[in-house]
């Protein structure tokens, strides 16, 4: 049976708001970090650890290196966890993620891909996102693409109530609050000063974190596609580019990812640093990660001349 065609930029005009609302809302109250009241010093480090643990552990290695592509192994209850720290940044269920990325890689550049730069940059970037597409929500697209996520009873439940996911966001946000209260109101003395603290870490270690993690991730799907050096000549778009791979902490260079997507590690040159490759290494040393997928020229070298 042939494969259905699941088009990239879908026609008509139905609007997702399941993914405008939240999205849109969450920009607005990141804006709240221009009032002063919600300025510390302490909530913008939040911002730029949270960034990093949220973004490099939640999407870079779980949805996309551990779930999407199987680069590696690691135990179920720390995968689970893995998964619920992306759950934080709003990018999605698992299956959902998994699928349309793997859709990406089948159909890169091409019609079916669901955000191709050759739509146009803020399509890519986002918008594509906000045009519902019954097909990428079916039963026959999960099954293709996404089966053996959907094999595992967390995930199935994630599926089948992904209002759960705004829960967790909720959830996450207020242990934030509550944190930045308790600090505020021990260093400072009183409760105005926790209630200052509290806004302060919602809003800069929770609000802004996730719209950074948002782009960043968002910029891998438009930029990575348009600017940047190819080494390989693979038959889509794809780019390396040293900024985004810089603040996706090595995802950028995404060249050699779409020259070797099995490969937990898109470093192929000393200077091409990959951060969450060396968190994986980091992992497999601790002996929390397995089955660790070397980049393609690593993997022919250790196979001898039978592997080339």
């Amino acid at each position: 049976m042939s494969e259905p065609l699941i088009i990239g930029r879908a026609p008509g005009r139905a609007v997702h708001w399941e993914y405008l609302l939240p999205i849109a809302g969450v920009h607005v109250l990141a804006c709240l970090a221009v009032l002063p009241w919600c300025f510390s010093w302490s909530g913008v480090v939040l911002t730029l650890v949270g960034t990093n643990v949220f973004g490099t552990l939640g999407i870079n290695l779980c949805y996309h290196r551990l779930l999407a592509h199987r680069s590696l192994k690691v135990p179920r209850w720390l995968e689970r966890c893995l998964t619920t720290i992306a759950l934080c940044s709003l990018e999605d269920t698992p299956s959902r993620w998994v699928a349309n990325h793997r859709l990406h890689h089948r159909h890169s550049d091409e019609p079916a891909d669901p955000h191709s730069p050759r739509d146009g940059i803020a399509w890519s970037h986002a918008g594509w996102l906000f045009r519902r597409v019954p097909a990428r929500r079916s039963y026959s697209f999960f099954d293709r693409y996404a089966r053996d996520i959907l094999s595992d009873g967390y995930y199935r439940y994630l599926e089948r109530h992904p209002t759960s996911i705004l829960w967790i966001y909720m959830a996450h946000a207020a242990v934030f609050a509550l944190a930045g209260l308790a600090v505020g109101r021990i260093s400072g003395g009183d409760w105005p000063h926790g209630l200052r603290l509290a806004a302060s870490w919602l809003v800069w270690g929770v609000f802004v974190r996730t719209v950074l993690v948002w782009h960043i991730t968002w910029s891998v799907n438009s930029l990575t596609h348009l600017f940047g050096y190819r080494t390989y000549a693979t038959d889509e778009d794809s780019r390396n580019n040293w900024l985004v791979a810089v603040l996706a902490m090595g995802e950028g260079w995404h060249n050699n990812h779409h020259h070797d997507p099995a490969s937990a590690s898109v470093q192929h040159r000393w200077w091409e640093f990959d951060a969450t490759y060396y968190v994986i290494l980091a992992l497999e040393r601790l002996g929390l990660a397995t089955d660790v997928i070397r980049p393609r020229h690593l993997r022919r070298a250790a196979a001898g001349p039978r592997g080339r």
